[in-house]
C-alpha cells in the first residue's frame, strides 16, 4: 500500500477493489468465531481485582453467605456501606462460578414427563381426583371423589364425603372395580400428587386389586386432563348451586343426579357425540354407523345442498393420555 495514500487509489494501484481490502481486513482482526482480536483497554470505572475480591469476601462471609444480592445490598445500605450495585454483584459472583442457589434451599425439581397410556376399550385406564364442593359457610367444603374411564368417559364411581381420605379413596375404587367387573384385569388408574391418591392405604388397595398406579408432575393439571374436564363440565352445569350446598346429603344427591345425566343423557363431543355410557357398552359404532347412513341419504336425495363429503361420524378410536411423552420418546429413540 502507498503510504499515505487512500484506500481507494491504493486499491486501484494493486489492482483490487475497496471491498476486497476491507475483507482482508477484517478476516486478520476476527476470530474464527466472529469476535474480535483487538485489546480493548480496562474501563476507567471497573472495579479492580482487590474491590472485586472484598466484595467475594463480604458475599461468602457468615453473616451473607446465605442470601443473594438483592438481599445483600440494602442491609449494607442500612450500614452505611456501598460496595458496587446488585448487579455488579450478581455478575461478580456469576464469574466466581458462585452464582448458584445460596443457603438451603433446595434446587428447582426437573420431572419427567408422566408415562403414555393408551386404551382401545372399558376399564384399561381411568383417571381419579378430588374436587372441592362448597358449602353455605365460608371456608368449609364438601370433596367429591370420582372415578372415570378415559375410553368411554363415562364415570365408573364416585362418592362425597367430608374430608380428604386416602381410606375413602380405596373404599371407592374397591367398589367401582367390582361394579364394572374388572378384579385383576389390567388397568392402570392414573392421578395427581395429593396425599389421599399417594396415600398408603390407597397403594396397598391397588396392589390387591392388581391395578397399576400412574401419576403426573407436581402442580401440573394439565397430566390429568380427563378428570380437569368432567370437574369443568360439573361445575359450569346450569344447575350448580351458586351458593353452594346445604349439607352433605344435598351435596350427595346433586352429585349423584348429575352423573346420570352425565352418564346416560350427556352427548360427548369427543366421541361422537354419544353418551358415556352407550360408548361403553359399544353402542356407539352402530349408532354412528346409522348417523352416516342417514346424511348419505339425504346427500342422495338433494345433492344440490352438499358441497363437499358428509359430516365425519367415524367412532372415535384409541383414547391415549398424555401423548406428549410418547412423541418425546419417539423423538428420541429416531
Amino acid at each position: 500500500m502507498i503510504a499515505g495514500a487512500r484506500k481507494q487509489r491504493a486499491c486501484n494501484e494493486l489492482s483490487i477493489t475497496l471491498r476486497t481490502l476491507q475483507r482482508w481486513t477484517r478476516e486478520k482482526t476476527m476470530k474464527a468465531d466472529g469476535r474480535t482480536t483487538t485489546l480493548r483497554p480496562r474501563p476507567v470505572n471497573a472495579l479492580s481485582d482487590a474491590e472485586r475480591e472484598a466484595i467475594l469476601t463480604l458475599c461468602n462471609s457468615p453473616a451473607y453467605a446465605h442470601l443473594p444480592p438483592s438481599q445483600i445490598v440494602p442491609r449494607l445500605a442500612d450500614e452505611g456501606r456501598y460496595l458496587a450495585s446488585e448487579r455488579t454483584l450478581y455478575r461478580i459472583l456469576h464469574d466466581a462460578d458462585q452464582q448458584h442457589r445460596r443457603g438451603a434451599s433446595r434446587r428447582p425439581q426437573c420431572h419427567p414427563a408422566p408415562t403414555t397410556h393408551s386404551a382401545n376399550k372399558p376399564n384399561q385406564v381411568w383417571s381419579w381426583d378430588i374436587t372441592y364442593l362448597p358449602s353455605p359457610v365460608r371456608g368449609q367444603y364438601y370433596y367429591l371423589y370420582l372415578i372415570e374411564d378415559i375410553f368411554s368417559r363415562k364415570g365408573v364411581g364416585w362418592e362425597v364425603h367430608g374430608e380428604e381420605s386416602g381410606d375413602n379413596a380405596a373404599v371407592l375404587l374397591q367398589r367401582s372395580v367390582l361394579k364394572e367387573r374388572c378384579l385383576h384385569q389390567p388397568l392402570v388408574l392414573h392421578s395427581d400428587n395429593g396425599a389421599p391418591m399417594k396415600s398408603a392405604t390407597l397403594l396397598s388397595k391397588m396392589y390387591d386389586l392388581g391395578i397399576t398406579p400412574s401419576r403426573g408432575r407436581p402442580r401440573v393439571s394439565n397430566d390429568n386432563p380427563f378428570s380437569e374436564s368432567l370437574f369443568r363440565t360439573l361445575k359450569y352445569c346450569p344447575q350448580w348451586p351458586a351458593n353452594g350446598f346445604a349439607s352433605l346429603d344435598d351435596a350427595r344427591a346433586w352429585v349423584r343426579d348429575f352423573m346420570g345425566w352425565y352418564n346416560n343423557e350427556h352427548r360427548h363431543s369427543r366421541i361422537g357425540f354419544v353418551t358415556p355410557e352407550q360408548r361403553h357398552r359399544g353402542e356407539d359404532g352402530v349408532i354412528l354407523a346409522k348417523r352416516h347412513e342417514l346424511y348419505q341419504r339425504q346427500r342422495l336425495a338433494r345433492p344440490e345442498r352438499w358441497s363437499g363429503n358428509t359430516r365425519n361420524w367415524q367412532p372415535t378410536g384409541v383414547v391415549t393420555l398424555n401423548p406428549e411423552r410418547q412423541a418425546v420418546v419417539l423423538k428420541e429413540a429416531a
